[in-house]
């Protein structure tokens, strides 16, 4: 029998400290940090995890969102098929720009493979298991993206339970792996065919079954905010478009730096006041004001050491920008 890997994105593992490089105070003129939101501005810069059902596209999931919270758009990240169910992270209003960060976040699956042919526990644990690491696989032919052979990572691949041709799995993998091509291929390795026989998504990025809900949940949150004044379970289910970032290296800027960045400038070391330890240049980082508001996301263009220790030079290049100018000024006053 394999040893059980751990059930762990790779941003899971990472335990990150935070390095103070000059030490500063935000003003309370400016900005709001994401708990002191309105509800309206809580709602419209949200995120929340729906507990995708059976049945719908991930595009209606998407639309049923909009419409129970009368939203002018939403959007969802990871298209999930019509038959599997699980963890759909759906961001809302402004908040949709979030969706960029997640579409490249880890993933995790629970899945039942259906075997061909009857093969021993043994066999099925081994040839599993040599499908953790770098895989090589073929899009199906009903697929969003263009045709042709990829390489993408198995981080862990944990059999759960056997029962004659059907076993249980859980998976962490890349973004964009196709589960339903792993069984095929764990079917042609054993020496015949496998195919997929159910499917849910358990984590997408930062979002598991821990913070999940169901739309049915969030309408009845809605009602209750309109018939009963009470937001108590709204802002249960929605999430701040934070949450969406959870799960990215972050840095933080003096409010002096904040509204050069909203206008697409790139982030230089001076207006550096926290680090994230273990950045990696080329990684995706998280902007973040002092009061813990998303400004921007971009890409590092040196690792936390450097940025901690020189004086100038650019730490990251903007890619998409949240905040909206002069929320705060270029200069604060105190």
């Amino acid at each position: 029998m394999e040893k059980q890997t751990e059930n762990l994105l790779p941003f899971e593992k990472i335990k990150r400290e935070i390095f103070i490089r000059k030490k500063a105070n935000t003003s309370l003129k400016f900005g709001k940090r994401p708990e002191e939101r309105t509800t309206e501005e809580h709602i419209n810069y949200g995120i929340v995890n729906i507990d995708k059902p059976a049945g719908p596209t991930s595009h209606q999931v998407s639309s049923y969102v909009k419409q129970i919270l009368n939203l002018g758009k939403a959007g969802h990240s990871g298209t999930l098929d019509p038959n599997v169910t699980g963890v759909l992270p759906v961001a809302l209003g402004e908040g949709t720009k979030v969706i960029q960060a997640l579409l490249s976040a880890g993933k995790e699956y629970i899945c039942i493979m259906h075997l061909h042919y009857d093969y021993s526990e043994e066999e099925i644990r081994k040839i599993s298991a040599s499908f953790i690491g770098k895989i090589k696989q073929l899009p199906p032919l009903k697929s969003a993206v263009k045709r042709e052979w990829r390489y993408r990572k198995i981080y862990y691949l944990n059999i759960i339970e056997i029962d004659e041709r059907d076993v249980l799995f859980k998976v962490g993998c890349q973004a964009g792996t196709y589960i339903r091509r792993l069984c095929a291929d764990i079917g042609k390795a054993l020496g015949s065919n496998a195919h997929m026989q159910e499917l849910r998504r358990t984590k997408a990025g930062c979002f598991s079954e821990e913070n999940i809900c169901t739309l049915q949940d969030l309408a009845d949150a809605f009602w209750y905010l309109k018939h009963g004044n009470n937001e108590k379970m709204i802002k249960k289910y929605v999430l701040p478009m934070e949450a969406g970032v959870a799960h990215l290296p972050k840095v933080w800027v003096f409010d002096t730096t904040v509204d050069s960045l909203c206008h697409g400038a790139s982030l230089k070391i001076p207006g550096i006041s926290k680090i994230e330890s273990d950045i990696q240049e080329d990684d995706l980082v998280a902007v973040m004001t002092l009061k813990n508001e998303l400004v921007a996301f971009g890409k590092a263009k040196m690792i936390s050491k450097e940025m901690l220790k020189k004086d100038n030079g650019i730490a990251v290049k903007m890619e998409r920008v949240f905040m909206k100018p002069n929320v705060y000024p270029k200069i604060v006053y105190p």
